[in-house]
C-alpha cells in the first residue's frame, strides 16, 4: 500500500478547492483512505493519519472514528506519537464518551514518566478533559507533581489541580499543603498558575478563604509580589508594552479583590499597594488600561478608604475620554455599578457622561443614557432633563421608549414645579408620543387635574400642540381630555402664564371632529374625542345643536366602542337632559392611593372618569382565575384557598349593579342587592370622595422582607382599608441587586381557606439590575376572621439565560396587618 500523503500536502490540496462540494469530495476521499489504513493496523503512518484527521475535525468534518487510534498513540513509547495522541484525545474525547476512561492508566503511567515533557502532556490532557472519575483516581499524582522542584511541571500541575477542584470540590484540602510554598517561587509561570489555583480555592470554599486570610497571611505575600512587579526594572522576558507581566498583575488584583471583600483587616493591608498601582501604571497603552480597570474593580469591591474610591472613579472618568470605544463602554458600565454608593464622586464626571449620549456607538449610547438617569437629582433636574430631551429628539427609535420612561420617572420624583412637570411630559409626548408607556396618559391626566391653577395654561398649550401634529396618539388623547374638561377656559382666553390664544367654540369642535375622522386616530383616541365633544355640551352655549348632531351621527358608527358611547350620550340628551350638567361636571382632584401602584379610580380605555358617565356593562366581568388557581397544585397542601377576584361575587346584572361591582372597593352605599337608579347617579359620584380609602394609622405598619435570595429581594408594605377593616392591601416590591436584569418575572401566592386573595397585575415583568428600579404588584387579602396571616409564594424568572424557580413561606406578617 502506498504511503499516505503528508499533512502539509493535504492542507495545500484542500486549499485549492474552489467550491464547498469539491472540498467535501476531497475530505471524503482522504477519510476513506485513513479508514482503510486504520483497519489494516498500520502502525507506521498512524500518527500522520490522526494528525490529518484532527485537521479535518477543525474544519468541521466528523472525525469520531479516530478516537481509539488516539488511545493507541498515547500507549506508544514515541514522544511524537504521544503528542499527537494526547492532542487528539483533547479534541475528540470528553467525559460524555466512555472511551476516555480507557486512557486513565496511560495518563497515570505518563504522570510518573522520567521525561518532563511526557508528564507535561499527561497533565495538560487531564486538566483539559478529565472527568470526575479520572480526577479522583489521579489527584494524588497531580498533588505530588505540585510539590516537585521542576517549575515546568509545577505550573502545569497547578492548572491541572484547578480542573480537579472544579470537578471534585471535596478534594480541595488535598492540595492545601502544596500551596504554602507556591508564592515563594520566582518563576512567573508558576506564580501565575499558583494565583489561579488560590483564586479557585477561595471562590469555591468560604473555609479556605478564611484560612488564607488568617492562617496563611496571603494578603501580605500578594502585596509583596505586586510591589516587586511595579518597582522592578525592564525585564524583556515578561515585558508587555513597557509593563512588567501585566497578566500576573491582573490575576493578583482579582485574588486581592476576593480576599478583601467584606474584610476590614485584609482591605486595610492592600490599600497602599492599590493606590500605587493606580498612580504608577502607564495609561497610554491598552495593557495599562487593563490593569487600571482591575484595580478599580478591586477598590470598589473591598472596604477601601473614601479617597481611594474617589481615585478609582477618577480613573473611570479618564477612561471616558479615551478614543477606544471598548474602554469607554467599560467605564460607563463600571460607573453605573458604583453610582449608588459613590454618587457625589460620579457626579463630577456628569458633563463627560452626557457627552457620551452623542456617541455613534449604540451600546455606549445606551449605557450613557442609563447612567445619566441614575445621576438625576433635585439639584440638576433642569439641566439633565434639557440634555435628555435633546437626546430624545435625535436618538434612534429603539432608545425612545426607555428614554421617555426614564424622563417620566425622573420628572415625577424631582420636578421643581407643577408647570415644569407638565411642560416636560408634554414635550415628551410631542417628541416621542408613540413610544411612551401605557400609563403615561392617565398619569398626565391625573397631574393636570390636581394642578388646579394650571388648567387654563395646560389646555391652551395642548390645543396649540395638536394644531401642529395629530399623529402622536397619547398627546391627542390628553389634549382631547383637557379640551373636554376645560373647554370653557380655552374659549374664555383667560391665561396668566402666557399670552392667551383667542379660540372660538367652533374651532375647538373643529379640531375634535378632525380627530374623530382622522385615519391616524386609534379607536381609543376617537373615544376620547367623542367624550370631549359631549362634555363641551355643558361648557359651550352656542354650539349645543352641533354637538347633538355629531353625537347622533356616530350612533351608527361601525366602531362598536364609538357607537355605544354615542348611543349612551344621545340618551342623555333625550331622556336624561335634566341630569346632563351634573353628570358631565368637571372631574374632582384624583389622588393615588399607592405610590407607583394602581389608582382606585375607575378607568375606561385609559380615561380617568367616573364610570357612571358611560354606564358600560362589559367592564365588570370577573377577572381570569385559572392561572392563579394553578398555583395550588404547584404549592401543595389541602388548606389553601383559590385565588379569586373580588369583582366576581354575584351581583344584579343591571348597569347600576355592575357599576357597584366596580366601585365596591371604594365603600359605596348600599349592599350587594342594592341596584342604584339611573335617576340618582350623583350618589355614586359622591361615594367616590365621601371618605378616605385607607386608615391614617396604616403608616405605622412596618414593612417586611418576604424573600431575599440570589440577588432577588421581595418586600411587602401594608395598608388597611378604611371602609373594609377585614381587607389588607399588600404591595410587593421586587428588586434585583445583581448586575443582570431578571426577565419574565412572575409572582404567585396562595393563602389558607379562611382567607380570600386577589392578585392584581404587576407593573412589569422585568426586574432591573443594580437595584435601579422595582417591580410592584398589589395583593388584596380578605381576612374576615382576623386570623394570623400566612402565605406561600412562588417565584419564576429568567436570569443569566437560566430559568429560575423557587418556593417560600411567609409567616412573619406584623400583627397590625391582620388584627
Amino acid at each position: 500500500m502506498p504511503a499516505p500523503i503528508r499533512l502539509r500536502e493535504l492542507i495545500r490540496t484542500i486549499r485549492t478547492a474552489r467550491t464547498q462540494a469539491e472540498e467535501r469530495e476531497m475530505i471524503q476521499k482522504e477519510c476513506a483512505a485513513i479508514r482503510s489504513s486504520f483497519r489494516e493496523e498500520d502502525n507506521t503512518y498512524r500518527c500522520r493519519n490522526v494528525a490529518k484527521l484532527l485537521y479535518m475535525h477543525m474544519l468541521g468534518y466528523p472525525a469520531h472514528f479516530g478516537q481509539l487510534e488516539c488511545l493507541k498513540l498515547i500507549a506508544s513509547q514515541k514522544f511524537t506519537d504521544k503528542r499527537i495522541g494526547y492532542l487528539g484525545a483533547m479534541l475528540l474525547l470528553d467525559e460524555r464518551q466512555d472511551v476516555h476512561l480507557l486512557m486513565t492508566n496511560c495518563i497515570k503511567n505518563d504522570l510518573n514518566h522520567s521525561t518532563q515533557y511526557v508528564q507535561g502532556l499527561a497533565l495538560c490532557t487531564l486538566g483539559c478533559m478529565g472527568s470526575s472519575e479520572m480526577c479522583r483516581d489521579l489527584a494524588g499524582e497531580v498533588e505530588k507533581l505540585l510539590k516537585t522542584s521542576n517549575s515546568y511541571l509545577r505550573k502545569k500541575a497547578a492548572l491541572c489541580a484547578v480542573h480537579v477542584i472544579r470537578k471534585v470540590p471535596e478534594l480541595m484540602e488535598m492540595f492545601l499543603p502544596a500551596t504554602k510554598n507556591l508564592l515563594n517561587e520566582k518563576n512567573h509561570g508558576v506564580l501565575h498558575t499558583s494565583v489561579v489555583l488560590l483564586t479557585e480555592m477561595c471562590e469555591r470554599s468560604p473555609d479556605m478563604l478564611s484560612h488564607f486570610r488568617k492562617n496563611e497571611k496571603l494578603v501580605p505575600q500578594l502585596v509583596r509580589i505586586l510591589k516587586n512587579l511595579i518597582m522592578s526594572g525592564y525585564s524583556p522576558e515578561h515585558d508587555v508594552s513597557g509593563i512588567s507581566d501585566p497578566f500576573l498583575q491582573v490575576r493578583i488584583l482579582r485574588l486581592l479583590r476576593i480576599l478583601g471583600r467584606n474584610d476590614d483587616d485584609s482591605s486595610e493591608a492592600m490599600n497602599d499597594i492599590l493606590a500605587q498601582v493606580a498612580t504608577n501604571t502607564e495609561t497610554s497603552k491598552n495593557v495599562g488600561n487593563a490593569i487600571l480597570y482591575e484595580t478599580v474593580l478591586t477598590i470598589m469591591d473591598i472596604k477601601s478608604e473614601s479617597g481611594l474610591r474617589v481615585l478609582a472613579i477618577n480613573i473611570l472618568g479618564r477612561f471616558l475620554l479615551n478614543n477606544d470605544k471598548n474602554i469607554r463602554y467599560v467605564a460607563l458600565t463600571s460607573l453605573l455599578k458604583t453610582v449608588q454608593t459613590d454618587h457625589n464622586a460620579v457626579q463630577r464626571h456628569r458633563s463627560t457622561i452626557v457627552d457620551c449620549l452623542k456617541d455613534l456607538d449604540v451600546s455606549i449610547k445606551r449605557r450613557a443614557m442609563e447612567l445619566s438617569f441614575a445621576l438625576v437629582n433635585g439639584n440638576n433636574i433642569r439641566g439633565m432633563m434639557k440634555e435628555l430631551l435633546y437626546f430624545l429628539d435625535s436618538c434612534e427609535p429603539e432608545f425612545k421608549a426607555d428614554c421617555a420612561s426614564g424622563i417620566f420617572l425622573a420628572a415625577e420624583k424631582y420636578a421643581p414645579s407643577r408647570r415644569w412637570h407638565i411642560d416636560t411630559i408634554m414635550r415628551v409626548l410631542t417628541t416621542a408620543g408613540s413610544y411612551v408607556r401605557d400609563d403615561a396618559v392617565p398619569n398626565l391626566i391625573q397631574l393636570i387635574t390636581n394642578s388646579t391653577e394650571m388648567h387654563a395654561y395646560t389646555v391652551q398649550k395642548l390645543y396649540k400642540a395638536i394644531l401642529d401634529d395629530t399623529s402622536q396618539q397619547p398627546l391627542v388623547q390628553v389634549a382631547s381630555w383637557c379640551m373636554g374638561e376645560y373647554g370653557d377656559l380655552l374659549v374664555s382666553g383667560q391665561c396668566e402664564e402666557e399670552e392667551p390664544v383667542q379660540v372660538t367654540e367652533d374651532e375647538v369642535l373643529d379640531i375634535l371632529e378632525s380627530v374623530l375622522i382622522s385615519n391616524m386616530s386609534a379607536s381609543v383616541t376617537r373615544g376620547y374625542a367623542l367624550t370631549a365633544i359631549m362634555k363641551n355640551s355643558t361648557r359651550f352655549t352656542s354650539t349645543v345643536n352641533r354637538i347633538k348632531k355629531v353625537v347622533s351621527i356616530y350612533g351608527s358608527s361601525i366602531d362598536v366602542e364609538l357607537q355605544q358611547r354615542a348611543v349612551e350620550y344621545n340618551a342623555l340628551f333625550k331622556k336624561y337632559d335634566h341630569m346632563r350638567s351634573a353628570l358631565l361636571e368637571r372631574m374632582p382632584i384624583m389622588e393615588k392611593t399607592i405610590t407607583n401602584g394602581p389608582t382606585d379610580i375607575v378607568q375606561t380605555n385609559g380615561e380617568a372618569e367616573p364610570a357612571i358617565m358611560e354606564t358600560k356593562q362589559a367592564l365588570s366581568g370577573p377577572l381570569p382565575t385559572s392561572q392563579a388557581n394553578d398555583l395550588l397544585d404547584l404549592l401543595g397542601g389541602s388548606d389553601i384557598t383559590p385565588v379569586i377576584p373580588t369583582a366576581s361575587i354575584s351581583k344584579p346584572s343591571s348597569a347600576g349593579g355592575e357599576l357597584l361591582d366596580l366601585l365596591g372597593e371604594l365603600g359605596l352605599p348600599g349592599g350587594p342587592g342594592t341596584t342604584p337608579q339611573m335617576s340618582q347617579p350623583h350618589f355614586l359620584l359622591d361615594g367616590l370622595t365621601s371618605q378616605p380609602l385607607f386608615n391614617d394609622s396604616t403608616a405605622g405598619i412596618p414593612p417586611i422582607v418576604a424573600y431575599s435570595k440570589n440577588g432577588l429581594k421581595i418586600e411587602f408594605t401594608f395598608e388597611r382599608s378604611n371602609t373594609s377593616p377585614s381587607v389588607t392591601v399588600i404591595t410587593i416590591h421586587a428588586s434585583n441587586s445583581t448586575d443582570v436584569e431578571m426577565t419574565d418575572f412572575v409572582f404567585q401566592a396562595a393563602v389558607p381557606k379562611t382567607f380570600q386573595l386577589q392578585l392584581l397585575s404587576p407593573s412589569s415583568n422585568v426586574v432591573p439590575a443594580f437595584n435601579s428600579g422595582a417591580v410592584t404588584q398589589v395583593i388584596k387579602v380578605l381576612n374576615p376572621q382576623k386570623q394570623q396571616l400566612r402565605m406561600r409564594i412562588k417565584l419564576t424568572y429568567n436570569h443569566r439565560t437560566a430559568a429560575m424557580q423557587d418556593l417560600a413561606e411567609v409567616n412573619n406578617f406584623p400583627p397590625q396587618s391582620w388584627q
